[in-house]
């Protein structure tokens, strides 16, 4: 089994990558929707955000009320603390379990968007970062995302920089240009891994 960890700035198109490594017969482990599985009406994980931050963060219909949790903990770093301290033992688990279920032979690619900013490189074999300049990332979260500029520059500089994500990166997949100059180097970096994976 080989464990990559895939990463990229908000806007860089990440996304797309796992969708193609996925196609390609990746076997996918996104944080994102786990972190959103882990706490799902029923779940513990819920029971212990309602505990920490009371049931004012619940819609009416008892389900997670994301942007009013968003509010409490993006402008408090202690809160948002004791938010990660929930769900990321609970991904971690999940991301495991999903991990040991995949085949002897798989490529297992986990989709981090805060690979780089948590410190999580070490955790995998090899790191791919997908790449795009600040100017393209600007364009995409404005022009396909509909944020404001300063918005979208607001998320990006909540990120790592890009020189901190390529030292990180064991392989990079440039994605300034358009989707149809994306899936040849995607193909060609899921050969290297596959490549890798046989040789154990």
């Amino acid at each position: 089994m080989l464990k990559v960890g895939l990463t990229g700035g908000i806007g860089a198109g990440k996304s797309e990558v796992s969708r193609l490594l996925a196609g390609y017969g990746a076997v996918l482990i996104d944080a994102d929707r786990i972190a959103r599985e882990v706490v799902e009406p029923g779940t513990p994980g819920l029971a212990a955000v309602v505990e920490e931050f009371g049931a004012g963060v619940l819609t009416a219909d008892g389900t997670l009320d994301r942007p009013k949790l968003g509010a409490v903990v993006f402008s408090d770093t202690d809160r948002l603390a004791a938010l990660n301290a929930i769900v990321h033992p609970l991904v971690g688990v999940r991301s495991a379990e999903l991990e040991r279920a995949a085949g002897p032979d798989s490529v297992v690619v986990h989709d981090v968007p805060l690979l780089t900013e948590n410190g999580l490189a070490p955790l995998y074999d090899l790191v791919v970062v997908v790449d795009a300049s600040p100017e393209t990332q600007l364009d995409r979260l404005v022009r396909l995302r509909g944020m404001t500029e300063s918005e979208a520059r607001a998320r990006m500089a909540a990120q790592a920089t890009r020189e901190q994500r390529r030292a990180v990166a064991d392989l990079i997949i440039g994605n300034d240009g358009p989707l149809a100059d994306l899936e040849p180097r995607v193909r060609e970096v899921w050969s290297e891994l596959t490549g890798r994976a046989a040789a154990g």
